[in-house]
C-alpha cells in the first residue's frame, strides 16, 4: 500500500513538473527551486496520507497538516490545469487552420495564454485553499428544528446535539475535540448522538486525543455507532470499546429506549453500511422485539442507509458522513452515491437529517461547506 501511495505521489508530481516548470519555460533558478517544493510537497503529503496509522502524529502532525494542505491544492490545480491545457489545445488547432503565415503568432499567444493561465491557477488554487483551511478550523454550531409526525408531545422541544466527522489524526488533535466538546456542553443539549467517523488512525496512534469526549455530558446520555473510518486503520470494535471507556454508550446493532415524562421512544444504532464481518449493519436485529407503535430514531452513519430504514418504518434517522461535500465541486458529485447530502431531506417515509460534520477527511480543508456541530431541536408535526 504505501509503495502504490509512494508512485502515485511521484507521478502526480512529475505531471506537475511537466505543466508548471516545463510547459510554462521557467527559467533557473526558479525551475530548480519549484522542482524542489513539488518533491518536499510530496513527501510531505506521504506523510500526511500515513499519519495515524504508520507514523505517529505525535512527530507527524506538523509535516501531514502541511502535506494535506497540498493534497487539497493539488485538486485545484488539476482542475485549473485542465481548463488552461484546453485553452492550449484551442489555440494549437486554430493555428493549424490559418496556416503557416499566422501559426508563429497563434503559438506565441499560445505559450503566453499558458503562462499567464498558469500563474493565475496556481495563485487561484493557493488562495481557495488558504481559505478553505481557515474555514475548516472554526466548526459552527447551527441550530435546527427537526418536525416529524408521530413523535410523542413529551419529546417535543427536546434538543439534541448531533456530532459526526471528526477525523481526528493526521491533521488534527485533541484540540478539535476538546474545542467541539466545549461548544456541546455549552448548548446544555438533552441528548448526545456521534454518528462516528471520530477518527483516521489506530487506536494505540490516536486514542488518546479523544479524551475530551469523556467531559460530554446530556441528561438523557450520549450515545454513538461506528462510521467507515472506524473500520480503515483499525478494528472497528475496539475503537467503539474506546468510546465506551470514556462514557459514550455505543449502539452495535441494537437499541435503548429513551423516556421523558413517562413517554418512550426508541433509539437504535447500526454500523456503517460499509463495515466488514463481523461488524455488517443489521436494521432488523436492531429493532427486534420493540413496540411497532413506538417512536423510532435510528443513528446511522450514511445517509444511504435511510431507504431500508424507511421500509422498516423508521420515522426520523440522523447521519453524517457527506461533510457537505466538504470541497467545492465534490458537493456535486456526492449525490450519485448518497440520497441527500446535507441538512433535512425525506427518503421515503423517513425524514433524515445529515450533519456536515465537525472536522475533515484527508485536507483539513473546507470549501463551500463548512464544518457544523448541529443542535436538533424536536418537534410533533
Amino acid at each position: 500500500m504505501a509503495a502504490v501511495l509512494a508512485l502515485l505521489l511521484g507521478l502526480i508530481t512529475f505531471g506537475l513538473h511537466r505543466r508548471l516548470v516545463r510547459a510554462t519555460g521557467l527559467k533557473r533558478p526558479w525551475s530548480v527551486v519549484a522542482d524542489a517544493a513539488l518533491v518536499v510537497l510530496a513527501v510531505l503529503a506521504f506523510i500526511g496520507l500515513g499519519t495515524g496509522r504508520l507514523f505517529d502524529p505525535g512527530w507527524a502532525r506538523a509535516p501531514a497538516f502541511v502535506g494535506l494542505v497540498w493534497g487539497a491544492t493539488v485538486v485545484y490545480l488539476v482542475l485549473g490545469l485542465l481548463a488552461v491545457g484546453l485553452i492550449s489545445v484551442v489555440l494549437r488547432l486554430v493555428g493549424r487552420v490559418r496556416g503557416a503565415d499566422r501559426r508563429a503568432g497563434v503559438d506565441i499567444l499560445r505559450r503566453r495564454t499558458v503562462q499567464i493561465g498558469t500563474a493565475v491557477v496556481v495563485v487561484a488554487s493557493v488562495a481557495t485553499v488558504g481559505y478553505g483551511v481557515v474555514e475548516a478550523a472554526r466548526p459552527q454550531v447551527t441550530h435546527t428544528e427537526v418536525a416529524v409526525p408521530d413523535l410523542p408531545e413529551q419529546f417535543g422541544g427536546i434538543r439534541v446535539a448531533l456530532i459526526s466527522d471528526l477525523h481526528v489524526g493526521p491533521a488534527r488533535g485533541r484540540g478539535l475535540v476538546q474545542q467541539v466538546v466545549d461548544d456541546v456542553n455549552a448548548q446544555e443539549p438533552d441528548l448526545v448522538l456521534i454518528a462516528g467517523d471520530l477518527t483516521d488512525g489506530t487506536v494505540a496512534q490516536v486514542g488518546d486525543d479523544l479524551a475530551p469526549l469523556a467531559e460530554l455530558s446530556a441528561p438523557l446520555g450520549v450515545f454513538g455507532v461506528s462510521g467507515n473510518h472506524e473500520f480503515y486503520f483499525d478494528d472497528g470494535g475496539a475503537w467503539l470499546d474506546e468510546w465506551e471507556r470514556l462514557g459514550i454508550s455505543t449502539l452495535r446493532n441494537e437499541r435503548t429506549e429513551i423516556t421523558v415524562d413517562g413517554a418512550t421512544i426508541d433509539l437504535a444504532g447500526v454500523h456503517d453500511e460499509t463495515a466488514p464481518a463481523p461488524y455488517e449493519p443489521d436494521l432488523e436485529a436492531a429493532l427486534a422485539g420493540r413496540d411497532q407503535d413506538r417512536f423510532v430514531l435510528l443513528l446511522a452513519h450514511e445517509p444511504l442507509q435511510a431507504p431500508e430504514a424507511s421500509d422498516a418504518g423508521v420515522e426520523l434517522q440522523f447521519s453524517g458522513h457527506t461533510h457537505g461535500g466538504q470541497m467545492w465541486p465534490i458537493m456535486y458529485l456526492v449525490p450519485l452515491q448518497q440520497p441527500t447530502v446535507q441538512g433535512l431531506d425525506q427518503v421515503g417515509d423517513t425524514t433524515i437529517f445529515t450533519t456536515r460534520g465537525a472536522g475533515a477527511w484527508g485536507p483539513p480543508v473546507r470549501v463551500g461547506a463548512p464544518p457544523e456541530i448541529s443542535m436538533l431541536t424536536l418537534q410533533s408535526r
